[in-house]
């Protein structure tokens, strides 16, 4: 058993490498040695060139294929319906803007009343009851309110429109007004239109428009209403879904920036209803003060809708309140336009400063294009959700952006 074992590892050694023969066989011109060494030539010869060897780089990567390359019909093909698509997507895009905004805008609303919801159940409600309990709140609160000031804002709204020519009428007293009225019948024109009743006819389309206006804007009351009350249910379910789209070693980060983001929204959305109930009141309390208390109310819920309005929104209702005060008498008028101007100042630089202080912190003229882009395209709901939106990509900016083009 010892003495076999050399001998057979040898000559499998020999059969397998050919490196092993003799120096004699090697050295032999003629046989088969010789033989194999051409075959092997030939081969070599007759074998296709490497992909390494055929792109001419000798670098072992793929070959590069350039446009130049392609078939021009298939590269066309591939336009044609690449281009298709996009503007499907786009066509599809506008056709459902309108449940896009409302989507949006009940989402907006959500992280609003997030922050109450949330005070509720740290206190030991359960977040379903807790759900519950704030949209019972706010929507007893929105029919108390409809209940209470709609028919006494309508009445207001009808003895306004009545008298609007006479005050209009009254104004011709003023000397520098009658000389211009008197060159551009300014007066004549604006109470013509006025007793004509073709102010609410053109601003609602008729009674059919007018329906129509009604219908679209209950059913998207009703669907703001289950989607907000949707989104405040689920909302801690959908952060978590948010959250694990991103990768485990960033998910960190990413929960700190949607964070801030649904914090930043969520804040200014609460401090614009404090804004406007702060305009309602200040210009209720104001109008009884100095006589037009029988247009108080209308008036007050007339200059909130207006406060909802970023930037313009409070000029628009300083100005109607200054002329109706006009209208009574200059020095109400004069009284009127000071007091609002005074108070539109202290709103601006003090009063938003710190409502907004920990939610919307964006450079005003941000707020200027941002308002005016989104009042454009959608109304004055894309003006009020234009905000939120810049804010958190500006917080992406800052957060994400920058950082990055600083590492590289």
């Amino acid at each position: 058993m010892t003495t076999s074992e050399p001998e057979s590892t040898p000559q499998a050694g020999s059969e397998r490498t050919p490196s092993a023969r003799t120096p004699s066989s090697a050295q032999t011109p003629s046989g088969p040695p010789a033989t194999r060494s051409w075959l092997r030539k030939w081969r070599r010869t007759t074998q296709p060139t490497p992909p390494d060897l055929a792109d001419g780089l000798g670098t072992g990567g793929e070959r590069r294929v350039t446009l130049l390359d392609r078939n021009p019909f298939q590269i066309g093909f591939y336009l044609t319906v690449g281009g298709m698509t996009a503007y499907a997507l786009v066509v599809l895009a506008l056709s459902v803007r309108t449940v896009i905004v409302l989507l949006l805008l009940s989402m907006v609303i959500a992280l609003g009343l997030n922050p109450l919801v949330e005070w509720l159940h740290h206190r030991g409600v359960r977040r379903g009851l807790a759900v519950l309990m704030v949209a019972l709140a706010v929507i007893g609160l929105i029919v108390l309110a409809g209940w209470a000031l709609v028919p006494l804002a309508s009445e207001q709204v009808s003895k306004l429109m009545v008298q609007a020519p006479g005050y209009l009428d009254n104004l011709r007293q003023n000397p520098q007004i009658a000389a211009l009225d008197a060159q551009f019948h300014v007066i004549d024109k604006a109470v013509a239109f006025l007793s004509s009743g073709e102010l609410i006819s053109g601003l609602f389309g008729g009674l059919v428009g007018a329906g129509q206006v009604l219908a679209n804007t209950i059913s998207s009351l009703i669907i703001t209403i289950v989607l907000t009350l949707y989104f405040l249910t689920t909302l801690p379910t959908m952060k978590e879904v948010i959250y694990q789209l991103a990768p485990a070693s960033r998910r960190p980060r990413v929960r700190y920036l949607a964070s801030e983001m649904f914090k930043r929204v969520g804040g200014y959305v609460s401090g614009l209803f404090v804004v406007v109930l702060l305009w309602m009141i200040v210009s209720f309390v104001f109008l009884n003060i100095v006589g037009l208390g029988q247009y108080s109310l209308a008036l007050a819920v007339m200059a909130g809708i207006f406060a909802f309005v970023p930037l313009i929104g409070t000029s628009i209702s300083i100005i109607i309140l200054s002329i109706i005060g006009f209208a009574a008498s200059v020095p109400v008028g004069v009284a009127t336009l000071v007091f609002f101007l005074i108070y539109q100042q202290v709103d601006a630089y003090f009063l938003q400063p710190r409502i907004f202080s920990r939610s919307v912190k964006i450079p005003a003229i941000v707020v200027m294009l941002a308002a005016l882009s989104g009042g454009l395209v959608f109304g004055l709901v894309g003006a009020i959700l234009a905000i939120p939106i810049s804010a958190a990509l500006l917080l992406l900016y800052r957060e994400v952006l920058i950082p990055h083009l600083d590492r590289s």
